[in-house]
């Protein structure tokens, strides 16, 4: 299974702003620390928001924080909601897929995968909350 960068930066602004609970983050903070535009990460926050994970703070000193807590946030959730088609292959115009048992396999190695996932939080992805806080801070240039 390949997710998505899409989903990969979702799950990035959350380690993030997990590791950073205390105050409000800018999406061009996180941009940089990263070292991903700006622009694509502003989609990334959108959505997340729009799914409930984050929320944004408005004004001079705004940005965006955790919705809700590190430990209510399941991995399995927030994969299905950034990843727009869960499928592993697309059998639909395949000439052998009603004889194939190829689809029935992936589907259970995609549910695997899934049901994995869904046994995480953001807050079992973080028990390193002080080392990552420490690489996060030293920004791309210094790692």
């Amino acid at each position: 299974m390949h997710l998505t960068r899409y989903t990969d930066y979702s799950l990035r602004v959350l380690l993030y702003l997990g590791t950073h609970e205390d105050r409000v983050c800018s999406v061009s903070e996180i941009a940089r620390t990263y070292d991903i535009s700006q622009n694509h990460l502003m989609k990334v926050v959108h959505n997340l928001g729009r799914a409930g994970y984050v929320k944004s703070v408005r004004g001079r000193l705004g940005g965006v924080r955790l919705a809700k807590p590190c430990e209510e946030i399941n991995i399995g959730a927030v994969v299905r909601s950034m990843e727009e088609d869960l499928q592993l292959v697309d059998c639909g115009s395949c000439l052998i897929a009603p004889a194939c048992g190829l689809t029935s396999a992936l589907n259970k190695a995609l549910y695997a995968f899934m049901t994995v996932l869904d046994g995480y939080t953001l807050a079992e992805l973080m028990k390193q909350r002080g080392r990552l806080a420490r690489l996060l801070d030293l920004g791309p240039a210094e790692r």
